[in-house]
Parts: C-alpha cells; structure tokens; sequence
C-alpha cells in the first residue's frame, strides 16, 4: 500500500492529536492514582510531542492562526521540562 502526500499528513495530524489528546489521559490516571491533582513530568514532553507533530502538519496546512498557537505552546512546555530540571538539580545538592 502506498500513501500518497496528503495521506501522510493527515496520518501525521492524527496522530499529533492523539499524542496531544493522550497528554490529558495520562494527568487524570496519575491524579486518579495520586488521589490529588497533579501534573506527571510525562505530560509536558506528551505535549511536547503532539505539539511538534501538530506543528509539522499546520506548517504542511499554512495555517497561520494553528501555527502561532501551537508555536507558543511548545515554548511553553519546553520551559516547564527546564523549570522541572532545575529544581530536580537543586534537590539533588541539598
């Protein structure tokens, strides 16, 4: 079977939804085991991941309003995992 362009982008699409969609999946388990609202290190690089695939496929799409949005947010989730490393760091030296 061969995919044709639009075919593998759509593939991509998807699964950058799925990937970005499972982010939300993963917060409620973890908060169900934890019994409290917490937010799994796993989640910011989930996001990380749907949000590049995300990306990919807007840029394919030329959709500029789905760019930005998805540009600011890697932004974001790449800070928390640095915020995240940091304090992983000062712990260790205390």
């Amino acid at each position: 079977m061969k995919l044709d362009n639009e075919t593998l982008w759509l593939v991509v699409g998807f699964a950058g939804q799925a990937v970005f969609t499972g982010r939300f999946v993963l917060q409620w388990l973890y908060s169900e085991i934890h019994k409290r609202s917490l937010i799994p290190v796993g989640f910011w690089y989930l996001s990380m991941a749907g949000s590049a695939l995300l990306l990919a496929y807007a840029i394919y799409r030329q959709d500029p309003v789905f760019i930005a949005g998805q540009s600011f947010g890697f932004v974001v989730y790449l800070r928390n995992l640095q915020l995240i490393s940091q304090q992983a760091k000062a712990v260790k030296e205390e």
